[in-house]
C-alpha cells in the first residue's frame, strides 16, 4: 500500500455517510511529509468533531512533526454509518493526511481522555484491523500507545496496549520514538522493544506488569518483573515557555466543538480542591510568561484566521500576569473583531473582573462558576476556598455590569454530605436568582436565567477521596428528588447527569486489570460511544458486568481502608499517598489548606520529588 492508496475505497463511501467532511483531507495548516521514514498515527477515539479540538494532539501532531524524517498524521473514530460502511467494503480505518491504513504506521498514539471512551478504543483497534489485546500482536503490528488524563489508572484498558504514557508528553514523545527507532535498526523483537520503552521516564508497559491476588481471590498489588521499574512516575515540564505551543493549528472544514484557536497560558492547579484529579494530577502550577503569551496569541490567529481565541489551562484566572495579558491583547485586537475567551472563571470578584475584561464593547455570553457544593460546610469539605458571599458578590457585580444568564456548577454525593448539603444547592440558587434580579434593571427582568448543572460525585484515582463511596444507584436518585424539591423553579433550568452513566464512569475510576474483559465484552455486544446520551445502554454493561463475574458496586460503591492496596499503587503523578491521606483526613474535619502557589507548601511533596518548582509568570518561585 501507498500513501493515498485507500483514497479511492473511501471516496466513494462518503456520498452515503453524514458529515463526509469527518473523513477527508487538506485542512488548513495539516502537515504532509510523504519522505518520512518513522510515521506515527495519533488517534482521538470519538468523532472527528470532538477530537479536531484536543490541544494535546495538537501539541503531539506539531512536536513528532517538527521530528527529523519523522511524520504524525491524524485518525477519528468514524461515526457508525462510516464504520459500517467501511466494513462492509473492507477498508480499514486511515489517516486523514495520507489515507493510509493505520496498520502501517510504526507507531499508533491513542488519547484517552476519559472513561467512556474506553470501549471506542476496540473500535479503533479493530477498525484498523489489528488485534485488540497487545499479547495477540506480533512483528508486524505497530506499537500502541496510550496517554492522556486516564493514564493516571491505566489498569481497566491496560491490555489493549503496548505502553501507556503518564505524564506530559512534548519530551517524551521524542523519547519514545528514538527508543522505537534504535530497537529496530538493533533488530529487537517486539518483547524486547517493550523493555527497551519501559526504560524510558513515564512510560508505563503493561506487559511487565502482573496484578496479584491472596489465595481468596482479593487483589494485593501489582508487581512488576525483573528489569521494568516498580513504579512508573509521571512525565513534567518544568519550563512551559521553553516548549511554544502550536500556532499553526489545523483548521476543520466543517463545524467542531470549541471551534476556535487556543493558547494554554498555564498548567496545573494548587487551589486543592479535594475531588479533583486534573488538580492533583498536573501539578506543579507553571505558568507562561506574558510576552510569549500575546506573541503566540497573535501568531496563532494570523495563521488561521479565527475570530476567537480562548486562553486555555485549568483554572485561567489563576495566572498571575493574566490582566496584563488581556489589556495587551485588547489593545492590540481593538478593531479586529477578535474576541477573547476564558473557559473557566473564580468565583469571586476577580473571576468577574476579568470577563467583564475580555467582553467589554462586546456581547455578554453566559458567565459560568462553579461552586460545586450549596453549603459552606461541604465547600469547606472539598477545600474549595470559596464562601457564599464570594458567590453572590461575583453575580451582583456581573448583573450590574449587563449579564443576564449564569451558569453554575455543582455535584451531589461528596463525602459527608448530608440532605441539608443537598437542600442547600436549591436554597443558594434561590439566592444568587434574588441577588441577580435586584441587580438587573425591571425592563429586563424577563431575561435573567440561572443555569444549574449537577453532576454525581465520582472518586477518582490519585485523589484524597480516591478511598471514598461512590454513592449507590438508588440513592443518588434520592438525593436528585431532594435537589429537585428545593430547587426554585421561576427563571432556573436544571440539568443533571445521567446518574447510570456516573456509576459506569465510577466503575471505570477505579477498576482493575480485571475491568478490561467487561469492556471487551460490551464492545463486543455494540457498546461504543457511550458518552452520546443516545448509544449509552446501561443494561449493555451490566450483561457485561454479569458475563464476566464482575460485580460492579463492590468497585464502584465501596469505600477503600488506608492499607487497602490500591490497582494504581504502581503509578505515581507525584503526589505523595501521605499528602493525599493527610488532605482526606483535613475533608472530614473541615479544615482549609491555602493554595501553595500564593502560600506556604501544603506538603504534597510533588516539587521535591519531581525536581520541578512552581512556575509564576514564566518565573520559578525557587
Amino acid at each position: 500500500m501507498t500513501n493515498g492508496g485507500l483514497w479511492p475505497q473511501v471516496e466513494r463511501l462518503l456520498a452515503s455517510v453524514e458529515r463526509p467532511a469527518r473523513y477527508i483531507d487538506r485542512e488548513w495548516n495539516a502537515v504532509h511529509q510523504p519522505g518520512a521514514d518513522y510515521r506515527a498515527a495519533l488517534v482521538y477515539p470519538d468523532t472527528y468533531e470532538i477530537g479536531q479540538a484536543n490541544q494535546a494532539i495538537a501539541i503531539l501532531y506539531a512536536t513528532l512533526n517538527g521530528l527529523p524524517a519523522v511524520v504524525a498524521e491524524r485518525a477519528y473514530l468514524p461515526w457508525l454509518d462510516m464504520s459500517t460502511a467501511m466494513r462492509d467494503a473492507g477498508v480499514p480505518l486511515f489517516s486523514l493526511e495520507s489515507c493510509t491504513a493505520l496498520s502501517e504506521f510504526d507507531l499508533i498514539g491513542i488519547t484517552v481522555p476519559y472513561e467512556l471512551t474506553y470501549s471506542n478504543i476496540l473500535e479503533v483497534l479493530d477498525l484498523a484491523g489489528l488485534p485488540i489485546r497487545a499479547s495477540e500482536r506480533t512483528e508486524a503490528h505497530p506499537l500502541v500507545i496510550g496517554g492522556g488524563p486516564s493514564a493516571f489508572n491505566p489498569e481497566p484498558f491496560a491490555p489493549f496496549f503496548d505502553a501507556v504514557l503518564v505524564g506530559e508528553g512534548e519530551e517524551a514523545v521524542a523519547d519514545i520514538v528514538a527508543a522505537h527507532r534504535a530497537a529496530k535498526q538493533s533488530g529487537l523483537d517486539r518483547a524486547a522493544t517493550l523493555m527497551a520503552l519501559s526504560a524510558v521516564p513515564g512510560v508505563y508497559v503493561p506487559a511487565l506488569y502482573r496484578p496479584e491476588y491472596d489465595a481468596d481471590g482479593a487483589f494485593i498489588g501489582v508487581s512488576a518483573v525483573p528489569g521494568a521499574p516498580d513504579v512508573v512516575t509521571k512525565r513534567v515540564l518544568a519550563d512551559l515557555d521553553a516548549h511554544r505551543p502550536p500556532t499553526a493549528p489545523i483548521v476543520p472544514f466543517m463545524d467542531v466543538v470549541h471551534d476556535r484557536f487556543g493558547v494554554e497560558v498555564l498548567r496545573g492547579c494548587t487551589r486543592g480542591c479535594r475531588f479533583c484529579q486534573a488538580g492533583m494530577v498536573y501539578r506543579p502550577v507553571r505558568e507562561r510568561s506574558a510576552d510569549p503569551i500575546v506573541r503566540d496569541v497573535l501568531a496563532g490567529l494570523a495563521c488561521t484566521g479565527y475570530d476567537e481565541v480562548s486562553l486555555t489551562s485549568l483554572s485561567t484566572t489563576d495566572h498571575s500576569q493574566l490582566e496584563e495579558v488581556l489589556r495587551r491583547l485588547q489593545r492590540r485586537l481593538e478593531g479586529t473583531g477578535v474576541s477573547v475567551s476564558l473557559p473557566s472563571l473564580r468565583v469571586d470578584a476577580f473571576g468577574v473582573e476579568m470577563a467583564r475584561l475580555v467582553s467589554a464593547g462586546g456581547k455578554k455570553s453566559g458567565l459560568t462558576l462553579a461552586p460545586e457544593a450549596g453549603t459552606q460546610r461541604m465547600r469547606d469539605v472539598i477545600n474549595k476556598n470559596v464562601t457564599e458571599e464570594d458567590l453572590l458578590g461575583s453575580v451582583q457585580r456581573a448583573f450590574e455590569a449587563g449579564w443576564r444568564r449564569v451558569k453554575l456548577y455543582f455535584m451531589i454525593g461528596l463525602p459527608t454530605e448530608t440532605d441539608d448539603d443537598v437542600r442547600g444547592i436549591g436554597e443558594l440558587v434561590g439566592r444568587v436568582f434574588r441577588v441577580a434580579r435586584e441587580a438587573t434593571p425591571p425592563a429586563q427582568r424577563g431575561g435573567l436565567r440561572v443555569a444549574v448543572s449537577v453532576s454525581t460525585f465520582v472518586p477518582k484515582a490519585q485523589t484524597p477521596f480516591q478511598w471514598d463511596a461512590q454513592l449507590p444507584l438508588e440513592e443518588v436518585r434520592r438525593r436528585q428528588s431532594v435537589l429537585r424539591e428545593s430547587m426554585p423553579r421561576k427563571g432556573v433550568e436544571l440539568h443533571w447527569h445521567d446518574s447510570d452513566v456516573s456509576f459506569l464512569e465510577g466503575v471505570m475510576a477505579r477498576g482493575g486489570r480485571e475491568v478490561a474483559d467487561v469492556i471487551e465484552a460490551a464492545w463486543r455486544d455494540g457498546a461504543t460511544f457511550d458518552a452520546w446520551t443516545e448509544r449509552f445502554n446501561p443494561s449493555r454493561w451490566a450483561a457485561a458486568f454479569e458475563a464476566c463475574g464482575i460485580e460492579p458496586a463492590s468497585i464502584a460503591n465501596r469505600e477503600r481502608t488506608p492499607a487497602e492496596p490500591l490497582p494504581w499503587d504502581h503509578i505515581s503523578a507525584g503526589v505523595s499517598k501521605r499528602y493525599l491521606l493527610r488532605e482526606r483526613e483535613r475533608a472530614l474535619t473541615g479544615e482549609l489548606t491555602p493554595d501553595c502557589s500564593f502560600e506556604s507548601c501544603a506538603g504534597c511533596d510533588v516539587c521535591q520529588d519531581l525536581g520541578v518548582d512552581i512556575v509564576l509568570g514564566g518565573v520559578a518561585r525557587g
